[in-house]
């Protein structure tokens, strides 16, 4: 009984003491469980701060990035409408100009009306004082010769008619002469009109072209390990590469124009790509040489627009392209055919004639220069026939033909081409003369004009456009000074080649001083 006893408290102490063990133990895990929740949470909240920080730095990021694009476009849109307000500007300036020369020859026509009008008074006067006059000889002739008043009336009117028709042929020599006088200083004034407002850039060709590169560490990449990326560069575009201490910039050196263009943007796009070795240079060489005659297109597109043309074949904008590589006696033809085609234009639009047709015949007149070696003549000839062939309208075909006097001017657009020609190619500076030549000239050009009796000096001005000759007053007269300036203009045709024209001046000048004291 009492181990019965025991065995029962035994069991009760022992189901209570793992009754606290157990809560113990519960109590424990219980607590781990908390601190475990806090941790997570705590981490929560942390992963949660650093979300939401980086979503802050990529909306700022975007903010920025959107902002600057903003600002770009609306610069790029407040260019666009400057350069808009000022092509509108000087559109209404042509405008002023253009009305203001119409006011001027309307002026002009009533000041000649006003004149016609006071001759037409002066004829009738005349016609009133020869009636007046043939009265009085009817009746002087009846009374000495006893003729009829018939016969007398018919021989009068024989004397008058001569009288008439020789004071008639005066009067209309004279008006001619004024006319011919009046008509050549208008085409001096649209001649000038059209070659100031032509502002060009007045440029030789050279044989170097000049490539921007990011940084000068670059260089080192260009040249290689040894040289070697140079050299094969040099050796597949056949242009030679300089790098020297010019900051941030590369020189490419070549006769041929186009195979600088090629190196030039073989260069440009290795920088741009990063990769250079042999076999990169190589591979991007290629893909120049084969997308070159796109780049051509392009030029010519660009060229076009800036005329306001369009409608041109693609293979003409081709061609138009390759005027960009091609020189005349130094002058760049693509810049020289620019030129062309806006003083011709100019000119068309003072005259009144299609401006578009004297901008697209100035523009194509020199594109005989450009032909492939298929072709045979005069370059002229040569370009009428490309132009026909792609479907030029026949006024533009017989401007480009007549340019150089290979056929007649069938048009008044010919004859425009045929002196915007002449005033881009004749003007000072346009063409490559070597110093030389130039010092020899102008050398020989004094040398003439001394060599006359009574010369004192003579100075050759405006790069060889002028010799100024000053002459003794006491040994030359004013006749004799015309008769130097005439001599010594002969003397200058017959012994020295030059482009366009030479001033003679000859000044003779008196001079009396007196001193008041």
């Amino acid at each position: 009984m009492i181990v019965a006893i025991f065995i029962i408290l035994g069991a009760i102490a022992g189901f209570g003491i793992g009754v606290i063990y157990f809560r113990a133990s519960y109590k424990k895990r219980l607590e781990k469980a908390y601190g475990t929740i806090e941790d997570i949470l705590e981490k929560a909240r942390q992963e949660a701060e650093e979300i939401k920080r980086e979503g802050e730095t990529q909306a700022k990021d975007y903010w920025m990035k959107e902002r600057k694009k903003f600002e770009k476009e609306a610069f790029e849109a407040r260019k666009e409408l400057e350069k808009t307000s000022k092509r509108l500007i000087e559109k209404e300036q042509a405008l002023d100009k253009r009305a203001e020369q119409i006011t001027r020859k309307e002026i002009s026509l009533k000041q000649i009306e006003a004149e016609l009008k006071e001759r037409e008074k002066a004829l009738q006067a005349k016609e009133e004082r020869l009636d007046r006059l043939n009265e009085e000889a009817s009746r002087k002739l009846e009374e000495i010769a006893r003729l009829t008043r018939d016969e007398a009336k018919q021989e009068l009117l024989q004397s008058l008619e001569q009288q008439v028709r020789y004071e008639a042929a005066q009067l209309m020599y004279r008006i001619r002469e004024e006319a011919k006088e009046k008509a050549e200083k208008e085409a001096k004034d649209l001649v000038l009109q059209a070659v100031q407002r032509v502002a060009t850039i007045i440029s030789q060709e050279n044989t170097t072209s000049i490539v921007p590169i990011p940084s000068d560490d670059l260089k080192g990449r260009i040249i290689g390990k040894e040289g070697r990326n140079i050299k094969t560069f040099e050796s597949i575009t056949g242009v030679e590469v300089i790098i020297d201490d010019t900051p941030e910039a590369v020189i490419l050196s070549s006769f041929d124009p186009v195979r600088r263009e090629k190196a030039k943007l073989t260069l440009e796009k290795l920088i741009q790509d990063g990769r250079i070795h042999p076999a990169r240079i190589e591979e991007i060489h290629a893909q120049v040489e084969t997308e070159f005659e796109e780049h051509l297109r392009k030029i010519g597109e660009d060229v076009t627009l800036e005329l306001g043309l369009t409608g041109f074949h693609p293979d003409m904008l081709k061609q138009i392209g390759k005027m960009k590589f091609r020189t005349s006696y130094g002058q760049n033809l693509l810049q020289h055919s620019l030129e062309v085609a806006y003083i011709a234009g100019i000119m068309a639009g003072e005259l009144g004639l299609p401006v578009q047709y004297a901008r697209r015949a100035g523009l194509i007149h020199d594109i005989g220069k450009t032909a492939d070696e298929t072709y045979e003549g005069p370059h002229a000839v040569v370009g009428a026939q490309i132009a026909r062939k792609l479907g030029e309208n026949d006024l533009v075909v017989n401007a480009i033909a007549s340019h150089h006097g290979e056929e007649s001017p069938k048009n008044a657009i010919a004859v425009l081409v045929q002196a915007a020609d002449a005033i881009s190619g004749a003007r000072p500076g346009a063409r490559r003369e070597s110093i030389e030549a130039y010092l020899k000239r102008i050398e020989k050009l004094e040398q003439i004009a001394l060599a006359f009796s009574g010369v004192e000096r003579a100075y050759a001005l405006q790069a060889g456009r002028e010799i100024r000759i000053i002459v003794e007053a006491q040994k030359v007269s004013d006749t004799e000074a015309f008769d130097i300036a005439r001599q010594v203009a002969q003397k200058i045709e017959g012994e020295i080649e030059f482009p366009g024209q030479i001033k003679v001046v000859v000044i003779r000048e008196t001079r009396a001083v007196e001193f008041a004291r």
